[in-house]
């Protein structure tokens, strides 16, 4: 290898993470391009790294959980009770956001998509048992399938037993998990090769012309996640913590929301997570849990899509929405989205749900979920960054809020 090139790898070796993804984003952009022939092919790139990433999650989350709670020290406290209840306030006020935006800037649609042969829920208790269900799946068959609720419910209770075994078997668990942990880091590593292939592959297949008729519903569903990311969660953020929450915003967006953008995948995003919120200094035995039941119940986004998709076909139909309606719209958005992850095709296929409530047939619900598929490109995209950047940025809030956060490291956050 020549010196220049090998002066070229070390610069970039000396780079932080984010900006050799940039790098990665940027030449993914210039090979679709000027060589879409090519970029299709190292589309195999993005797709070991999303692979390789939802492989290793399940196995890290079971493994990091019971370590945790098995070496917990009696005394010391975790702050998941606050951390739910932030998730909570933050889907339902995506909701909210979502049922003005919708009201201020109107959208209409094309209802004309043949329906998809995928089977919505019929109701919110269908959900709510899909849920149920997950909690009690068998742990072999829950890690086969990234059950992250499944996973959670055994390895809370493993880590509980655990607890009442020997120094030497807690210590087993707990050099595990930092095995495992290395594993992650190898892969993230990988992250700039992964993007590149993402982003090569996704414009040269379908670019963006897909896109162009439904550019106001687009814009809609967009602005409104940037709205909560930008003024709704920094707001809920200051009010946790009394101080100015943009350096943690900001660095969560950059380091968890930009991986999320193009992995589209809550679950392939939790050891990114996990890994900054071990860079910010977070509480360990708090962040091993709140990342995975995050990725399963904070769903923003989807509170987002739900509502968006839906008041888009209501207006299409010209039904009338009062204020009460709305108001029901939003908390069955919510509580839709926090069950997204149980249901197959994720927060599309509750839509049909949410426009039972205008008396939508299904038959035209169904329609709205197609037109979710045709923009669901750029839409779940964002959707999963604002999911996965908020894990982490309500677990920090709720850290910091209780001072346990490792001084040295809370520079990261301002």
């Amino acid at each position: 290898m020549s010196s220049e090139k090998r002066s070229i790898l070390q610069r970039l070796k000396g780079t932080s993470l984010v900006t050799r993804i940039l790098i990665g984003l940027v030449a993914g952009v210039l090979l679709a391009m000027l060589k879409p022939e090519a970029a299709a092919a190292v589309g195999l790139l993005g797709t070991l790294f999303v692979t390789a990433l939802k492989a290793v999650a399940p196995v890290l989350v079971f493994v990091l959980v019971i370590a945790a709670i098995g070496n917990h020290k009696p005394g010391e406290r975790t702050h998941i009770r606050p951390i739910l209840l932030l998730y909570l306030i933050g889907t339902f006020s995506a909701a909210v956001v979502a049922v003005l935006a919708s009201s201020l800037f109107p959208s209409t649609l094309h209802l004309s998509a043949a329906a998809t042969e995928l089977a919505p829920p019929g109701n919110i208790s269908e959900v709510l048992l899909s849920l149920l269900s997950s909690a009690v799946a068998n742990p072999v068959k829950a890690l086969m399938e990234a059950n992250f609720i499944g996973i959670l419910v055994w390895a809370v209770g493993l880590g509980i037993a655990i607890r009442q075994g020997s120094e030497t078997t807690r210590a087993v668990f707990s050099d595990l998990s930092h095995g495992v942990s290395l594993i992650v880091r190898v892969v993230i590593a990988f992250a700039p090769l992964g993007i590149f292939g993402l982003v090569a592959s996704t414009l040269a297949e379908n670019g963006l012309k897909v896109l162009a008729d439904y550019a106001h519903l687009l814009a809609v569903l967009i602005g409104c996640m940037l709205f909560v990311a930008f003024v709704v969660n920094p707001l809920i953020v200051y009010w946790k913590i009394r101080r100015n929450p943009y350096p943690l915003v900001l660095t969560c967006l950059r380091e968890s929301g930009i991986t999320a953008f193009f992995t589209r995948s809550s679950a392939a995003n939790i050891p990114v997570n996990l890994q900054l919120c071990e860079k910010l200094g977070l509480h360990e035995d708090t962040y091993s849990v709140s990342i995975p039941l995050g990725a399963t119940i904070n769903m923003a986004g989807a509170a987002i899509t739900i509502t968006v998709l839906t008041l888009a076909a209501v207006k299409t139909l010209g039904i009338a929405v009062d204020i009460p309606t709305a108001i029901l719209l939003s908390v069955v958005a919510s509580i839709c989205a926090c069950g997204a992850s149980g249901v197959a095709g994720g927060s599309l296929l509750l839509i049909p749900l949410a426009c039972s409530l205008f008396g939508i047939p299904s038959e035209v619900a169904m329609q709205v979920v197609a037109v979710g598929f045709i923009i669901g490109i750029l839409q779940d995209a964002a959707e999963t960054a604002l999911n996965s950047s908020t894990d982490v940025l309500f677990t920090a809030a709720a850290c910091i809020a209780s001072g346990d956060v490792d001084e040295p490291r809370e520079a990261h956050i301002g």
